[in-house]
């Protein structure tokens, strides 16, 4: 028989959960508003760049995971790339104080209601700034957004800067669980992801995108170390280019990219 009162229960759980969510969004505006206080000091030569640079990750990284939990995920998004944003930065160039100036803005707007949260991810990290490195200032970024799921490492920096040489925009993850909602959100123009990975296989997350609807047109190209005629790798796609880290890898990378009309 059904419970007269499990509608109340489910009616006070949702109270709870939207009471959390407002404080989630205060505590998040008051921790950004003291960031940009701190990025407005390092700026100006008042706080070491190192010491803004921490706090940035320690304001994106809490805020990538509550904002997924209630339900807000594009303050997640923003939040992530922010972080991302500042994986190789050493000293912030000015260019680099502006950036971070729009993230901070972006995500400010969002969880003070001055920016619809329900806005179109894909659409919305393209406005953000793209990430390029210290030596690529006066290169045009081009609207072509390439998604790394890879460790950190040597292959993965190599990939990195030759995509940001080509212009495009660059963001790398490092887990592939957390990728599949990305790429379903944002929708890349690619992905290049590593065959080996924590947890789930970047083989098993290859063969999942190009069976999901949501995600079978997206570019897509495998890095690894395995031999060219390892079984697993019979499992991909014919459509998936593999690039073997090898002394042709520049090669394969530059064969991949033409095979699937980046360059």
């Amino acid at each position: 028989m059904p419970d007269e009162t499990s509608g109340v229960y489910a009616g006070g759980a949702e109270e709870v959960v939207e009471e959390l969510r407002r404080e989630f969004l205060d505590e998040a505006a008051e921790l950004l508003r003291d960031l940009d206080v701190s990025l407005d000091a390092a700026r100006h030569g008042r706080k070491p760049a190192n010491e803004l640079i921490a706090e940035v990750h320690r304001v994106a990284i809490p805020l990538c995971g509550q904002a997924n939990t209630f339900g807000v995920r594009l303050i997640g998004t923003v939040a992530r790339r922010m972080e991302d944003y500042l994986a190789h930065v050493g000293e912030p160039t000015a260019r680099a104080f502006e950036d971070l100036q729009v993230f901070v803005d972006t995500l400010v707007d969002l969880v003070e209601g001055r920016a619809p949260l329900d806005a179109d991810p894909a659409e919305a990290v393209r406005r953000l700034p793209a990430k390029r490195g210290s030596d690529m200032e006066d290169i045009e970024v081009r609207d072509v957004e390439v998604m790394l799921v890879m460790l950190h490492g040597t292959a993965t920096r190599f990939v990195e800067r030759e995509m940001q040489q080509c212009g495009y925009r660059i963001t790398t993850v490092t887990s592939t669980f957390e990728a599949l909602p990305l790429i379903v959100r944002t929708k890349p123009d690619m992905v290049i992801i590593s065959a080996v990975m924590p947890d789930l296989s970047g083989i098993d997350l290859a063969i999942a995108l190009a069976t999901m609807p949501a995600t079978r047109n997206i570019s897509m190209a495998l890095i690894t170390s395995l031999d060219a005629d390892d079984e697993y790798l019979k499992l991909l796609p014919d459509a998936v280019p593999v690039i073997h880290k090898s002394p042709t890898f520049g090669d394969d990378l530059a064969e991949a990219l033409s095979r699937l009309f980046m360059i």
